[in-house]
């Protein structure tokens, strides 16, 4: 692994493996099959683009987004990897481009949609140009009762069947199902190494609020975190338009997005969000999967997600970079009743309807959790942890009380008339309301008429929302959504078990206080620098996080490096963008321009070898004329005192062997030379 850790260091700017890459890299360069379940930014992408580095070949990389596809390649080729991707989107200049590369054997990593994979020509291409292994990313892709089914990724086992070389398959969101058949679909069912590692994004804030006039409480909640770049997921096209809307008169930076639009309008809202600082994207589902802007500082729902994975994934993308980043899931017993009919009403088998109101059971007991949600989300994922003192629940722990009598009146409430109504009837019934609906069915001769009248409508309203939510209580879609009573609510029903309800949480939810990118004393020069790097990436034309992630601009702004050398060991500054970007960004910090340092000296930047070489250097124009100063004027090359400060010789003779050397020059300097280099 120690040229996987040099390449790490140099190229991609990491001083080391984050928890689980190292060994992941290791199994792909050995050639093994291999199945990684990595959270949304843990680095999954580093796990295939290393090991391509390794050895001889091309990497062939399956993505499902053709924006993600560019985004990479433009990441790739700013660190100095040949990367290339065909793609629909290609000009005909970049296909032509990336085919010379590959026929000339300069192209490492070849991204491609899976789209593609229906072209005959596809198969003699990659075995043309020598494809030592597949990368799927997005593998969950695979699953056919998955919420991101691509068709197409049912033939990537075919492919790597026929060109017969080992496969690794990456994804974020796969519970144990997915997992099996993504084994069955691309391994043929024979068990790759699978590595699993943990789900938790520390860093992530997670909350969640009972739906109360939700538009203001999404136009709170970003009007608390202003100037940062956002997404608010919602459950339908119109609300996406119509929210965007408010929040461009609320004064934010915003647009809609949904799959009705025309495509050159969606290409349009991605290229806009990669590239802008602060932009709010309002979209659908449609929008998100392959999105690879780390600097994505807030995620909300104004409508509950589709499952528990659903809802784990798109919280993911924000706080890729590792910096704090927040959350806020609105939800209301609508939303509840929309998700279980559009199961319910849903074409997939009884085993699989079963299987997805497991997974929305999951979400709802984490909406409607009563202690910390990060220990309730990362036990459904299989992982066990303390408190995380990081959610709403744990800045404020809620209010509880024994709700098994009010539940126990509730559900006598649903069978006695005859599980045929909603919840407002229900708790008409409860509370004793005289409607002319009572009257005309006679409720009002019932037992539990008038038994709830000790609470107010508006707290019935919140336990007949947690009923929901505990999968007590189920619409019924042959009913036109009344509601019937489940297995679950039979022992309580029968006071065999009790129940611990929330007091109704309804508030204004600005969230936590938002937690600030770096202090006080540093927050100006991380401004200055985000402002130098989006100057930079206007004239490339390329996303910000491109030049450099907020990640590397937060090191930069506490450690203030003040040379190039400090400059290469931040974060996420290799070799390439160092000679790209360093000097540019130095003076920012410094406030001084300083000359460019010579290739050779720039190459050992960072390293001790650079010390050594900026020794040598010294001494060389001590004796440039001797000891006295009156000698014929002798000097090596950059390049000369560069290798022998990265071969370190132990002798005269090991030093006279070095390009560049000579006798000559080793009698003026070897003996200063060997005595620096033993030093060190």
């Amino acid at each position: 692994m120690q040229r996987a850790e040099e390449i790490l260091s140099s190229v991609f700017g990491f001083e080391g493996f984050r928890p689980g890459q190292a060994e992941i890299v290791a199994a792909v360069a050995e050639g093994r099959n291999t199945l990684a379940i990595m959270p949304t930014g843990g680095g999954k992408s580093l796990c295939y683009q290393l090991p391509a580095l390794l050895g001889d070949g091309v990497t062939v990389v399956i993505s499902p987004l053709i924006a993600l596809m560019r985004d990479q390649v433009r990441a790739l080729r700013e660190t100095g990897v040949a990367a290339g991707a065909l793609t629909s989107g290609n000009t005909e200049e970049e296909t032509e481009e990336v085919f010379a590369a590959l026929d000339e054997g300069r192209l490492k990593l070849l991204y491609m949609a899976p789209e593609r994979l229906a072209s005959g020509a596809t198969l003699s291409l990659l075995r043309r140009i020598g494809t030592a292994r597949i990368a799927v990313d997005e593998a969950h892709c695979v699953s056919q009762w998955g919420h991101d089914f691509r068709p197409d990724y049912l033939r990537i086992g075919d492919l790597r069947r026929a060109l017969d070389v080992p496969l690794a398959a990456f994804t974020a969101t796969a519970d144990e199902e997915t997992r099996a058949e993504i084994v069955t679909r691309l391994f043929d069912g024979e068990t790759p190494a699978t590595f699993l590692r943990g789900f938790d994004r520390p860093n992530i804030h997670l909350a969640f609020s009972v739906k109360d006039q939700p538009r203001r409480q999404i136009l709170s909640f970003a009007a608390a975190r202003k100037g940062q770049s956002g997404i608010v997921y919602c459950g339908t096209r119109a609300k996406t338009e119509t929210l965007a809307q408010a929040l461009r008169e609320a004064g934010h930076p915003a647009c809609h997005y949904h799959g009705g639009m025309e495509a050159d309008d969606r290409r349009e809202v991605e290229a806009r969000f990669q590239r802008e600082d602060g932009l709010i994207v309002v979209a659908t589902v449609a929008f998100g999967m392959g999105i690879d802007k780390p600097d994505i500082r807030w995620v909300a729902h104004a409508d509950l997600p589709k499952s528990i994975e659903a809802y784990y994934q798109e919280i993911g993308r924000a706080g890729r970079d590792g910096a704090p980043a927040e959350t806020l899931t609105l939800y209301g017993p609508d939303d509840i009743r929309l998700r279980r009919a559009q199961i319910d009403e849903g074409i997939a088998p009884a085993d699989r309807k079963a299987a997805d109101h497991a997974r929305l059971n999951a979400l709802l007991g984490l909406a409607e959790a009563t202690c910390c949600r990060r220990r309730r989300l990362l036990s459904y994922f299989g992982e066990e942890t303390e408190p995380c003192g990081a959610c709403d629940l744990c800045d404020a722990p809620p209010e509880l009380f024994d709700g098994t009598e009010a539940v126990r009146k509730a559900l006598s409430a649903v069978l006695r008339t005859g599980e045929s109504f909603g919840t407002m009837h229900l708790i008409d019934v409860l509370t004793g309301q005289m409607t002319p609906k009572v009257r005309e069915r006679g409720h009002d001769a019932l037992p539990t008429f008038g038994v709830g009248r000790d609470r107010p409508k508006a707290e019935w309203q919140a336990i007949f929302r947690q009923m929901l939510g505990h999968d007590l209580l189920r619409p019924d879609p042959e009913r036109q959504g009344a509601l019937r009573m489940t297995e679950a609510a039979r022992p309580i029903l029968r006071a065999e078990a009790s129940i611990t309800l929330r007091r109704d949480t309804i508030r204004v939810p600005s969230g936590p206080v938002v937690r600030a990118l770096v202090s006080d004393e540093d927050a100006p020069l991380l401004s200055a620098l985000k402002a130098k790097r989006r100057a930079l990436a206007e004239a490339a034309r390329v996303p910000a996080y491109v030049i450099f992630p907020d990640r590397t601009l937060i090191e930069m702004a506490e450690r203030r490096p003040a040379t190039l050398d400090d400059m290469a060991r931040v974060g996420g500054v290799g070799a390439k963008k160092l000679e790209s970007f360093g000097l540019t960004f130095l003076e920012v910090i410094t406030g001084a321009s300083d000359p460019a340092p010579h290739p050779a000296r720039m190459r050992l930047a960072g390293r001790a070898e650079g010390t050594v070489l900026d020794r040598l250097l010294a001494i060389q124009r001590d004796l440039a004329r001797g000891a006295d100063g009156t000698g014929k004027f002798l000097s090596c090359t950059h390049n000369t005192l560069a290798r022998i400060a990265e071969q370190r010789p132990r002798t005269r003779a090991e030093m006279e062997r070095i390009g560049g050397m000579g006798t000559q020059k080793a009698d003026r300097f070897a003996e200063a030379f060997l005595a620096v280099l033993q030093e060190d």
